[in-house]
């Protein structure tokens, strides 16, 4: 009776053993398999931050006529005003008032008008959208010397880059302030500092701000502290602000200095034409000499006026 107890309670004991190595097995499996899970989700997510990466500087290094609306857009300010707007819409919005304006002018007028409203209606839109984007990016180059300013400010670091960003934005103006806006939400979504500001980069038109973003990406990985980069983005930006005003200079006294030789110009065709008695338009038009001129002068003067456009 007593052997019998004694090998029952030795049976009890050695299942009670062998539930709990058991148990603690299946333990050590589970955590085993959440390792394996949570390395596993580190690995899909730092291939998808790789791949959105790799296409964000495959978009960078693209210049397709596509991806130039999708910059004109962003570049103009439209995309600000109108978020919902995509190229798609942009193109077929074109396509329509094209249309439209030339079978109006078309029943009205004939084939011809049809043509020169087409010319007028797409020429009339590139010169607004060039305008828009001169006006942007004359706010950014006002702008970006304050922001410079208020980031010296700021003690920054790699982990609260974007949360600055944010702070600094409210001080600032469109574009400059949506811009900075987005690169915070867009970190906070995706949890990627860096590509929130490769794409903050994209967003800007002004060559300073891209390459101060940039900079700052690359800083992330290999520096913690952006005092230094930001002490040498100002040198760099009072650097270029001077030479963008030296060179409008040259061009306005060039501007002068073609004003006084197209009128000395004038002066001279007025005393030949006095002398072979024929007027200023008919040495210009009704002679090879004077057709060559007229198209070395207009040469001249779009190479000019693409100058003085891009300095300004």
């Amino acid at each position: 009776m007593r052997t019998g107890m004694l090998a029952g309670l030795f049976v009890l004991l050695l299942t009670g053993f062998l539930l709990l190595f058991r148990g603690i097995r299946l333990f050590e499996r589970l955590e085993r398999l959440l390792k394996k899970t949570r390395f596993e989700m580190d690995q899909v997510s730092r291939r998808r931050s790789l791949e959105d990466r790799k296409k964000l500087i495959q978009l960078q290094n693209r210049h397709t006529w596509w991806t130039a609306l999708e910059r004109e857009l962003n570049y103009t300010g439209i995309r600000l005003r109108c978020p919902k707007l995509t190229v798609e819409m942009f193109i077929v919005c074109n396509l329509l008032a094209g249309a439209c304006v030339a079978v109006i002018l078309f029943a009205q007028a004939g084939m011809a008008a049809g043509i020169m409203g087409l010319f007028m209606l797409y020429g009339g839109e590139l010169t607004v959208l060039r305008w828009m984007r001169t006006a942007n990016l004359r706010r950014v180059n006002g702008q970006l010397m304050k922001l410079l300013d208020f980031l010296g400010n700021y003690s920054i670091t790699a982990g609260e880059v974007t949360g600055i960003l944010y702070q600094v934005s409210r001080y600032m103006e469109e574009p400059l302030k949506n811009a900075l806006e987005s690169c915070y939400y867009e970190a906070q979504f995706t949890g990627d500092t860096g590509l929130a500001l490769l794409s903050m980069a994209e967003k800007i038109e002004h060559p300073k701000f891209k390459e101060l973003a940039r900079n700052m990406e690359v800083s992330i990985r290999y520096c913690a502290d952006f005092t230094a980069l930001v002490a040498g983005s100002k040198r760099s930006l009072r650097e270029y602000l001077k030479v963008a005003q030296e060179r409008k200079g040259m061009l306005q006294e060039a501007l002068i200095n073609m004003g006084l030789l197209l009128g000395l110009s004038l002066i001279i065709l007025t005393a030949v034409g006095s002398l072979v008695q024929m007027s200023v338009s008919q040495l210009l038009m009704g002679t090879l000499p004077g057709r060559i001129g007229l198209c070395v002068f207009a040469l001249i003067g779009v190479l000019f006026i693409g100058q003085f456009h891009r300095a300004n």
